[in-house]
């Protein structure tokens, strides 16, 4: 069974499948992990100039989930997202190939969606790729809805939904 554990903001356990797992805010030294998972799951993935940018950018917040069943944590997902006075953008996440079907991209979008609350966030708004029916799954069931349609988003060729949830 994994069991979560946010660093921040306070402790929270969950169980997933069979190990421990923790969230913290993302650092340098995660980036060649979260690369790899980047490039194995992004349309648009971003580079590790792009990450950089966010983690500095006071308005970003950048999380790593990172799973304990070997010597040294690595990471097994991330999150990126900017909160912009009542409002919030989910930039990315992403669950590593190995780890995904395991309920963590709902943790993570559940500590998303309760860090932007206990920060006032009153909207939340996200774009996805309008055939990535999973994710659009997983979006609806935290109550996001389609808000619109961007046209040949992702590289020029393909759609991307809008998305957006009330507090």
């Amino acid at each position: 069974m994994i069991f979560l554990t946010v660093t921040q903001p306070g402790p929270r356990r969950i169980a997933l499948e069979s190990e421990k797992a923790t969230i913290q805010k993302m650092d340098a030294r995660d980036l060649d992990e979260v690369l790899s998972i980047e490039s194995s799951d992004s349309l648009a993935p971003w580079s590790r100039e792009m990450f950089v940018e966010e983690m500095r950018n006071p308005l970003a917040y950048c999380f790593v989930t990172k799973g304990e069943s070997g010597c040294k944590p690595s990471v097994i997902g991330f999150i990126c997202f900017r909160n912009i006075g009542e409002e919030s953008e989910l930039l990315k996440i992403s669950v590593h190939p190995g780890y995904r079907h395991l309920g963590l991209g709902k943790e993570m979008m559940k500590f998303y969606i309760d860090f932007g609350r206990e920060r006032g966030i009153t909207t939340f708004y996200l774009e996805v790729h309008s055939s990535n029916h999973p994710a659009i799954r997983l979006y609806q069931l935290f109550s996001y809805r389609s808000s619109g349609m961007r046209k040949k988003f992702y590289q020029g060729k393909w759609d991307a939904l809008l998305m957006t949830k009330k507090a």
